[in-house]
């Protein structure tokens, strides 16, 4: 919302070669309009424009589409007040001005800045953040791409597995193991790997720290009589694994490297005297980590994504980004209730990691997840009824500053009987 009286209202369309501005005054009659290139002199050149228009900086306010724009940055870098609009919101505005559907980049920067003069309850005001927070939500990121490359290609080596080789996958059926990696990388088809020695197995094992089997077991696997195939498809099937395997191993280098960057910056955050203040979140790392199911990549993901929801302790907000409130339509006698869908996907998938793995190590949210599942709601919604009140909880800890203690709270004697008799069914 709008806290001062401005002299301009600045409406950027960005795109990725250029962005369209269009400037009104206070009386809402246009004043410029102009494009800039995206890059270091068109981005330079745009904030001077702008700056050029009144005295002070914070006479301007800008609206832009996209808080993650490409344009957003340097615009606050240049002390401008620089505000974001949903998307959906910005089409309802489009329609208000332009019915018969016209929509082109000059509009939609003109509705930008006319939506922001007449409606400013609507945009959300963005404030510089701390760089260690754009640091932990580049690494969180990175980390779960990392993760879902390696699981692509951890399913490509299995296609391989299966069509040539597949006694490897009775011992690791997923192939994500490094040991099979390191195994197929100096026997990379089924006649290699019959001729290799105990001694190397077991250095291989001890390496890798593998006791669920012995190297005895894995040499009688290898030596077991291979698919009936010819010499040139073990051959082909070798080439193709050879080629997977720098890339897998080079993706989960790259995700151990994350995690430990992970770890290096959340303790530093977490161990840090932070000033006293709402809107300095690092001191809440300390409360995060206490709850039960909240790890390193979930408190990374929840601080990342949601600070400054966590930072003025919203609950209602926090709710709608992790996609954990349901989307309620009525009229007439017709009411439902749906999945929200329009949210933060990386937080939805950290909240649902959190609420699924508290309801393994929490006993409240066990038992709170069976009273749901005995209403007949499906595994998802009952999770995400647990996510709703481990939220509600979160924000109640952070404005009181106090960590989990789980022997304050015992699950009523109902709740946990409901609990057994799931788990037991």
């Amino acid at each position: 919302m709008l806290d001062n009286n401005f002299a301009f209202f600045v409406g950027v369309d960005w795109g990725s070669t250029s962005h369209q501005i269009c400037v009104l005054d206070a009386a809402g009659q246009p004043a410029a309009e102009f494009s800039a290139t995206h890059g270091g002199d068109g981005l330079r050149g745009l904030c001077q424009r702008l700056l050029a228009l009144a005295p002070a900086a914070s006479a301007i306010a800008v609206a832009i589409e996209s808080p993650s724009s490409p344009a957003t940055e340097p615009l606050l870098q240049a002390g401008l007040a620089v505000f974001s609009l949903n998307p959906k919101q910005l089409d309802r505005f489009r329609d208000r001005y332009f019915p018969a559907g016209s929509k082109d980049d000059r509009r939609d920067a003109f509705v930008l800045a006319t939506s922001l003069r007449t409606d400013p309850p609507c945009f959300r005001r963005l404030q510089p953040e701390d760089p260690r927070l754009g640091e932990l939500r580049a690494l969180s990121r990175m980390h779960q791409t990392f993760k879902l490359d390696l699981v692509a290609y951890c399913n490509r080596l299995r296609d391989l597995l299966v069509a040539a080789w597949p006694e490897l996958l009775s011992l690791c059926p997923a192939a994500n193991e490094a040991w099979l990696w390191r195994l197929l990388e100096f026997a990379p088809s089924a006649p290699q790997g019959a001729r290799l020695s105990l001694a190397r197995l077991r250095s291989l094992l001890t390496r890798h720290r593998i006791r669920r089997f012995s190297p005895e077991e894995l040499q009688k696997l290898l030596r077991q009589p291979a698919l009936p195939l010819p010499a040139s498809s073990f051959q082909r099937s070798a080439v193709q694994v050879q080629a997977l395997l720098p890339v897998l191993l080079s993706l989960d280098a790259q995700q151990r490297q994350t995690m430990a960057m992970l770890e290096n910056l959340l303790g530093q955050l977490a161990g840090e005297d932070a000033p006293e203040g709402p809107s300095c979140p690092h001191r809440d790392v300390n409360v995060l980590l206490s709850l039960p199911g909240v790890g390193t990549v979930v408190g990374a993901a929840m601080l990342a994504e949601a600070h400054e929801a966590l930072s003025r302790r919203d609950y209602h907000a926090l709710r709608a980004h992790a996609g954990v409130a349901p989307v309620t339509r009525q009229s007439g006698k017709s009411c439902s209730a749906s999945m929200r869908r329009a949210c933060n996907h990386a937080l939805r998938n950290a909240v649902y990691h959190w609420s699924r793995v508290s309801t393994i190590y929490d006993p409240r949210s066990k038992a709170h997840y069976a009273e749901l599942r005995q209403r007949g709601h499906s595994h998802g919604r009952a999770l995400r009824g647990v996510a709703d009140r481990l939220l509600k909880m979160l924000c109640s800890m952070l404005r009181s500053q106090t960590v989990f203690e789980p022997n304050r709270r015992h699950p009523p004697a109902v709740a946990c009987q409901a609990a057994q008799a799931a788990l037991s069914a």
